[in-house]
């Protein structure tokens, strides 16, 4: 099977990133999307994809700090946490 191109890939994965079901998710996953997944390496866009595999209320509970989060997803969660709590620095 022949490798899908990065650009259709990175549709793909916006388009399910703002379509979760969970519209705190949809906006979280969504506006990363948005600002990090055109400029994101190989490996990023991997762990995003492992991510949006993952079930609404489990990334919900690791994102607010309600769950803990698996160790593969812990510096991205710890990522989104900070960008919803406006803490970008």
């Amino acid at each position: 099977m022949q490798e899908e191109p990065r650009d259709i890939r990175l549709k793909r994965l916006k388009m399910r990133a703002e379509h979760r079901g969970i519209k705190e998710m949809d906006l979280i996953l969504g506006g990363w999307a948005a600002a990090h997944l055109a400029t994101a390496s190989d490996a990023e866009v991997d762990l995003f994809e492992a991510i949006l595999a993952e079930a609404d209320h489990d990334l919900y509970n690791w994102v607010t700090g309600q769950a803990v989060v698996p160790t593969a997803y812990e510096s991205f969660m710890a990522e989104l946490s900070k960008t919803i709590s406006g803490d970008n620095a």
